[in-house]
């Protein structure tokens, strides 16, 4: 419901804000340019949706043979405890919860091609557990938003980005982003916890949260104890050989078993194609909401309204300008990642604003287009407090990562 109203909203406010500048500015061309708009976006969600096909082909044929080799029961049961917990309406040891691991842990790796197909199937396996197809599980919610709060441990791409733009230490921001998504994340969680009454205190939930806490603490430890040029390509190779092992793994414990490896990867990758032709209205109707909506001048409006309230509170401003990628990163990943880049270029990659936007852009994941990829693929469309929990995360996030970059680079 508050995807409904918000996806209209966008429209509204954008024709009020093109019809004031056409009446009052005679900006002529502004209404040009929305309707522009809807038809670049309508393209570029059908060309993402495309693009998705051949990854999710390979990804779900993948993990079709995991799934024959038994490789994901395996994960299954390494996270059960914790799971079990987390996600009460699943069945024990089920698959679905090695699907949700590997989706996990893509995501923590920076690996987002990876991600995605893992995702969606683990989406498809919650909604055959789902009484209600058109309404979205507890499990698909608590899913979602921890999908949604992005935790990161290896920020590669924007690693990346900084070294292309000649930052003096392109990994700097690599501890920031780190603690940023960690914020986000556990406000996901317990603001799902809180609606869905899970007892985030149980003894099992604390020792798995305790665990992943000291491993991000000497994941800290072990990248401050290098020499900083060495950062980005040590997390770089890492996470892709273990992404290639998982893979090798795969197929080695199948053909063990005496899987036949090749069938069940054809069987898997038939998936693919019609799961990533499902999701094209979806992304479209979003995309173009959103273009529309930036086009416009709203999105601007609301930072420049923004930074004048935070300006009559007395409060530093020196963040400003690094907020239109906080309020983008919720709608479009591409979006924002071409603000920070416009941020870093503009202020200076090593500058305050540069860095900082940088630390949002790693801080959270694209809510919307999560939310709509992700239930789309299945038919939900009753997303319930979904969206309301993903962008709390958001807003952690965000707030933690101007506070670090305060912290760090102020």
């Amino acid at each position: 419901m508050v995807l409904n109203y918000l996806w209209a909203a966008f429209f509204i406010i954008a024709f009020c804000i093109a019809l004031f500048k056409l009446i009052f500015f005679q900006d002529v061309e502004i209404f040009q340019k929305m309707v522009t708009s809807t038809f670049d976006n309508a393209k570029t969600g059908f060309e993402i949706s495309l693009g998705l096909t051949g990854v999710m082909t390979l990804w779900l044929g993948l993990m079709k043979v995991g799934e024959r080799g038994g490789i994901i029961a395996i994960f299954a049961k390494l996270v059960g405890p914790f799971f079990n917990r987390l996600f009460p309406e699943l069945p024990k040891n089920h698959p679905v919860f090695g699907s949700i691991l590997m989706n996990f842990s893509a995501n923590m790796l920076g690996l987002d091609n990876a991600a995605t197909p893992l995702g969606l199937k683990a989406m498809k396996e919650m909604q055959e557990l789902n009484p209600e197809k058109e309404t979205a599980s507890n499990a698909q919610i608590m899913f979602l938003v921890l999908n949604t709060s992005g935790l990161t441990i290896i920020p590669i791409s924007i690693m990346v980005f900084r070294a292309q733009l000649k930052a003096a230490d392109p990994s700097d921001i690599f501890i920031p982003i780190l603690l940023a998504t960690f914020f986000s994340t556990i406000t996901g969680l317990i603001a799902v916890a809180l609606y869905q009454r899970i007892n985030l205190f149980n003894r099992v939930i604390m020792a798995y949260l305790g665990t992943m806490l000291l491993l991000i603490a000497g994941i800290i430890y072990y990248f401050n104890s290098i020499p900083q040029e060495q950062i980005s390509v040590i997390s770089q190779v890492a996470s892709n050989v273990i992404l290639f092992s998982i893979i090798v793994s795969f197929i080695a414990l199948s053909l063990v078993r005496k899987v036949n490896v090749y069938e069940a990867f054809i069987e898997g990758a038939k998936e693919g194609f019609s799961v990533a032709i499902s999701i094209i209205p979806y992304l479209v109707a979003i995309l173009v909401a959103i273009g529309v909506f930036r086009v416009s001048g709203a999105l601007d409006m609301l930072v420049n309204g923004l930074g004048y309230l935070i300006g009559l509170m007395g409060l530093n401003t020196d963040f400003v300008p690094a907020l239109p990628v906080a309020f983008m990163k919720p709608l479009s990943g591409s979006g924002a990642r071409g603000l920070m880049v416009e941020a870093m270029n503009t202020y200076g990659v090593d500058s305050f604003v540069g860095r900082l936007a940088a630390t949002i852009q790693g801080s959270t994941e694209t809510t919307f287009y999560v939310l709509a990829v992700y239930f789309g693929s299945v038919g939900v469309r009753k997303t319930r407090y979904a969206l309301t929990c993903g962008l709390l995360a958001d807003l952690a996030g965000v707030i933690a990562a101007i506070f670090l970059a305060y912290l760090f680079f102020h």
